[in-house]
C-alpha cells in the first residue's frame, strides 16, 4: 500500500513538473526539439550507449540549438562549433553556471570546486589556479617533476621483459603522481597496495558514471536512491575514497607550518585559518575535502585514460607509431629526457596527440552547465533551472571543421609543408569560464609520457593491430577506452 501511494505521488509530481514546463514553453520562446512523453521525457528516442550520437541527428531537423527532456529534466542541447563557441566563449558570463549532477552532488557531498556556482565557484576556482600555478602547474618546475616520474614508469616497463601487462595501473599511477604532489606534497610507490587500490575505486566511479545505470542516476536519483543496485555499492567506494583525502588532510594540519606551505592542501588550509571568522568564506574543511577529491580524481584518470587509448591507437597504426620514433629520435635522440620545448620541433608527433584527443572524444557531452537566470541565446529564451549540454562530441567530429572527422587522420592538424597547425574546433577540455581548470598539465603530461614511451619502446599486442577496437568499452559521460594486455619492446640496450 505505502509502494501504491509513493508511485501516484511520485508520478502526480513528475506530471505537475510537466505542466510547469509546458506553461513556461509558451510564456519564453524555448528553443524547439522533440515532443516528449510523460514521465520519461525522450529517453526512448536516445541511444542508451551513445546518446550524444542521437542528439546530433535530432539537431538536424531542429538545429544547433535544441530542448530535449531526461526524464522530467528540461535540457538545452548546442549542436557545432558555432553554438557551442557562440555560448560558452561570446557570451561567456552567461554561461558559467554548472549543472546539478546528482551523482555528482552525491559524491561531494554538493561541496567543491567542480559542482559549485555564483560566489563559491569564483572564490574556489581562483584560489585553485593560483595556487597550482604557484606550485608549478604550466611552468618548467612541473616539467622536471613530470620527467622524473617518466623515469618510475620507463622502469616499470622495462621489467615487463616484453610481456604482455595491462599498463592500466602503470600509467594510472604515474599521472595520479603528478597531481599527488601538486594536492598531497608528495608520490605514492608503484607498490603501495593502498594506492593501487584507490586508483581501482577512481577507475570504477567514471566506468559507473559512463554506464546506463549511472546515467539513470543522473535522471531519476530519488527513485535510484530507493530501489536496491549497484550505484549503492559505488557510492560506498565514493566514500571510501573520501576517507582517503580526509586522511590526507589531517596528516597535513598535523604537521603543518604556515610559512612554509607545501602544496595545495597546506595553502588551503592556511587559507582557512585566516577567514575562520568571515560568516561569507568559502574557505572551509567541507569544500577543502570536496575540492582536493576534485583535483584528484579529474587529474587522475582522465589524463591517464588519454595516454592508454594513445597507445591502443600506434599499435592500431604501426606505421604512425614508426614515424613518430624516427621524428622522436632526430629532434631528441635518446640520451635525455623530452622536454616541452621540443614540441615546436615535433611537428607529426604533436599532430598526432591532438588527433588522439580529437578521436577519441573522452567527455562527448562536457560536464553539463545550468541556467543560474534566464538566457537569451540566439532569439531563443533558456529558462532558468535548464541543464544546458555543449556537445562537444559534435565539435571535434563536425564535418566543416574536420576533413575526415570519423577516421583518425593527423593531417588534420597538419598543413600543406607538414607544419602543425591549429584547428578552432579542437575542444577536448571545453571552452569558457568553466573550461578545465587541469588544461595546461594534462596537455604538459600527454606530451611528456607519450614521447618517453615512445622514445624508448614499441608497443604492440600478442593477436597483432586488427585486435584493437578503438570503439570505446562505456560511452556516455566520458568514452571509456577499451582495455588491452600490451607488449613492451626496448628499442635501446638497457
Amino acid at each position: 500500500m505505502e509502494f501504491s501511494v509513493t508511485l501516484i505521488s511520485s508520478g502526480l509530481l513528475i506530471v505537475l513538473v510537466l505542466l510547469l514546463n509546458l506553461k513556461s514553453s509558451k510564456k519564453f520562446r524555448l528553443p524547439p526539439g522533440p515532443t516528449a512523453l510523460p514521465l520519461i521525457g525522450n529517453l526512448l528516442q536516445l541511444d542508451k550507449r551513445a546518446p550524444f550520437k542521437t542528439m546530433v541527428k535530432l539537431s538536424e531537423n531542429y538545429g544547433p540549438v535544441m530542448t530535449v527532456y531526461l526524464g522530467p529534466r528540461r535540457v538545452v542541447v548546442l549542436v557545432g562549433y558555432d553554438a557551442v563557441k557562440g555560448a560558452l566563449v561570446d557570451q561567456a558570463d552567461d554561461f558559467t553556471g554548472r549543472g546539478p549532477l546528482p551523482f555528482l552532488i552525491r559524491a561531494t557531498k554538493g561541496y567543491g570546486l567542480g559542482i559549485s556556482n555564483g560566489d563559491r565557484w569564483r572564490q574556489l576556482r581562483r584560489f585553485t589556479l593560483t595556487t597550482l600555478r604557484d606550485f608549478g602547474m604550466g611552468r618548467k618546475g612541473m616539467e622536471e617533476w613530470i620527467q622524473e616520474e617518466s623515469k618510475h614508469l620507463l622502469a616499470r616497463i622495462n621489467n615487463t621483459k616484453a610481456a604482455p601487462f595491462d599498463p592500466t595501473y602503470f600509467l594510472g599511477c604515474s599521472v595520479s603522481n603528478v597531481i599527488c604532489c601538486l594536492v598531497f606534497g608528495h608520490r605514492f610507490s608503484y607498490d603501495d597496495q593502498d594506492f593501487f587500490k584507490i586508483l581501482e575505486l577512481i577507475q570504477g566511479a567514471v566506468r559507473f558514471g559512463s554506464s546506463p545505470w549511472g546515467q539513470l542516476y543522473n535522471i531519476f536519483p530519488k527513485l535510484m536512491e530507493w530501489l536496491p543496485g549497484k550505484q549503492h555499492i559505488m557510492f560506498g567506494r565514493v566514500e571510501t575514497l573520501r576517507n582517503f583525502t580526509m586522511k590526507q588532510i589531517q596528516e597535513h594540519k598535523d604537521t603543518l607550518d604556515p610559512n612554509s606551505p607545501r602544496d595545495f592542501i597546506d595553502c588551503f588550509l592556511s587559507r582557512l585559518d585566516q577567514e575562520k571568522h568571515l560568516p561569507t568564506t568559502e574557505f572551509h574543511y567541507d569544500n577543502l575535502v570536496s575540492t582536493v577529491l576534485n583535483l584528484f580524481l579529474a587529474g587522475t584518470e582522465t589524463t591517464s585514460s588519454t595516454i592508454r587509448y594513445s597507445l591502443s591507437v600506434l599499435i592500431k597504426y604501426p606505421e604512425i607509431q614508426e614515424r613518430m620514433q624516427q621524428e622522436i629520435d632526430t629532434v631528441v635522440g635518446h640520451e635525455r629526457s623530452p622536454r616541452m620545448e621540443d614540441r615546436k620541433s615535433l611537428h607529426f608527433t604533436d599532430a598526432v596527440l591532438h588527433e588522439i584527443q580529437r578521436f577519441m572524444d573522452l567527455v562527448p557531452m562536457s560536464v553539463p552547465h545550468y541556467a543560474l537566470e534566464n538566457i537569451t541565446f540566439r532569439g531563443y529564451t533558456i529558462p532558468k533551472g535548464t541543464l544546458i549540454i555543449p556537445l562537444l562530441h559534435s565539435v571535434l567530429k563536425e564535418e566543416r571543421h574536420w576533413e575526415t572527422p570519423w577516421s583518425f587522420n593527423p593531417q588534420h592538424f597538419l598543413d600543406h609543408n607538414g607544419n602543425f597547425k591549429k584547428n578552432p574546433a579542437f575542444l577536448p577540455f571545453s571552452a569558457g569560464k568553466r573550461s578545465c581548470a587541469g588544461e595546461s598539465l594534462a596537455r604538459m603530461e600527454i606530451f611528456l609520457f607519450i614521447v618517453s614511451l615512445l622514445q624508448n619502446f614499441t608497443f604492440s599486442v600478442p593477436g597483432g593491430p586488427d585486435t584493437i577496437d578503438l570503439s570505446p568499452e562505456y560511452s556516455s559521460f566520458a568514452n571509456v577506452p577499451r582495455r588491452y594486455d600490451i607488449i613492451a619492446t626496448p628499442r635501446w640496450e638497457q
